[in-house]
């Protein structure tokens, strides 16, 4: 007897897609020179407000004085770049997420100033958000132009697939991500047909940054190589208590930004929290300072050095700072702090139990944190298993990210809406 079975939605025929792969390839290319450009200029910009200036001041460049001088100082600059800079450097970060409607683009040069100098003075924020935003921008200003007939959601799709694949050296990522954001969207064709040009843009854009920056994920950690049942109960027991330590930066969130959004005004609210962050930086240690991805490199390639009350101390100050940053207005993305963060937490967990694998304790709580904070499973899965660089850990994640999000679910974002409720 005959069954109703779905119907499967209509392939796209090659000839519709062959045209799609010349501008993916350009905006894949540019995006990752931005990107390059940024970081590049930011690292610049670091070695002399962390090297070269407090050298020539006679200052320890890591000393607790020069932390709170230079985030202090970088919450004064940004803090006029967002009030002086046409577009006040975009929205209010705290409400904005990977993506989104495209910016004005008088509003870039603001954004991309303001998220330089937080890189570069240190404070907990990465990249992302802005670099997308930025691109988006740019690409959505060019090819409405060239081609006003494509809906502004494609080049949108096409900038934030081509900055992630730039952002982690492999269009793997950006394609995790786009496949989440379009279960439940309508669009002609099949799901590989609608990930072709972003794909295209990824790949251009992931291959930019190796080519010209080599990026890598090795964090040094040992081979995890015959797993057995205990490293799984491990994994799965990690994974879970970092989400619930994530969840926490969630819960306080919106109150920790509604208390700066009393200040009002941003030359009071950056230059508060940047004395805040250099703060936080001398209680915790240099290794809480700037984005985390370097950071959680030198975290985990020296395990077994780090007390658990130096690994605790770190974990809770970066969740602090990365709180407080993502408050008060300085511009920047979540991710990469939170994985520090992770990473701390999963040290901390090694540390208590030396007898926990300490690529299976870092990865577990990397996956965990990020499914908290960010609430996207197949980037903070990616993520996780990068990082453990070991095939074995890859279906352990996996099963672990299952209780994590039983966790996690329904629970607040690290995120606000335009009321500066936590979205959920």
């Amino acid at each position: 007897m005959a069954t109703d079975q779905p119907a499967s939605p209509p392939e796209t025929p090659a000839r519709t897609l062959l045209p799609q792969i010349l501008p993916a390839l350009i905006v894949g290319v540019v995006a990752g020179l931005l990107y390059l450009g940024i970081s590049a200029l930011a690292e610049q910009f670091q070695d002399v407000l962390w090297g070269d200036l407090p050298d020539a001041l006679g200052i320890g460049n890591y000393s607790s004085l020069w932390m709170i001088i230079m985030l202090t100082a970088t919450g004064i600059a940004v803090g006029l770049v967002v009030w002086k800079a046409p577009g006040h450097a975009g929205p209010d970060p705290a409400s904005e997420g990977l993506g989104g409607v495209p910016l004005g683009l008088v509003v870039v040069p603001g954004l991309l100033v303001a998220s330089t100098l937080a890189l570069a003075g240190g404070v907990s924020l990465g990249p992302e958000n802005p670099i997308i935003g930025a691109n988006i921008a740019l690409v959505y200003w060019i090819g409405h132009r060239a081609a006003p007939a494509v809906p502004a959601a494609a080049w949108v799709g096409l900038a934030s697939s081509a900055t992630i694949g730039a952002l982690f050296g492999t269009p793997v990522a950006a394609a995790l991500v786009i496949s989440e954001a379009l279960v439940g969207q309508p669009g002609r064709g099949s799901l590989w047909d609608r990930l072709f040009a972003p794909l295209v843009a990824a790949g251009a854009g992931a291959a930019t940054t190796q080519l010209l920056a080599e990026p890598t994920f090795d964090m040094g950690l040992p081979a995890l190589n015959d797993p057995g049942f205990d490293d799984l109960l491990a994994t799965l027991l990690i994974a879970s208590a970092a989400a619930a330590f994530g969840l926490v930066s969630c819960y306080l969130f919106p109150y920790v930004h509604a208390a700066f959004r009393r200040l009002r005004h941003p030359m009071l609210m950056l230059p508060i929290g940047g004395l805040l962050l250099g703060l936080l930086g001398a209680l915790g240690g240099p290794l809480t300072l700037f984005k985390g991805l370097d950071e959680v490199k030198e975290l985990s390639a020296s395990i077994g050095s780090w007390s658990s009350g130096d690994l605790a101390k770190m974990a809770v100050v970066k969740l602090f700072a990365l709180l407080v940053a993502a408050s008060c207005g300085f511009r920047g993305g979540r991710i990469f702090p939170a994985v520090f963060i992770g990473a701390a937490f999963g040290a901390l967990v090694q540390a208590l139990v030396p007898e926990v694998h300490p690529t299976v304790a870092v990865s577990a709580g990397v996956l965990g944190v990020l499914l908290a904070t960010t609430r996207q499973g197949w980037l903070s899965l990616f993520t996780g298993a990068v990082i453990a660089a070991s095939p074995p850990m890859l279906a352990m994640l996996c099963l672990a990210s299952l209780p994590a999000w039983l966790i996690v679910t329904g629970r607040p974002l690290l995120e606000l809406d335009e009321r500066g409720k936590a979205r959920r």
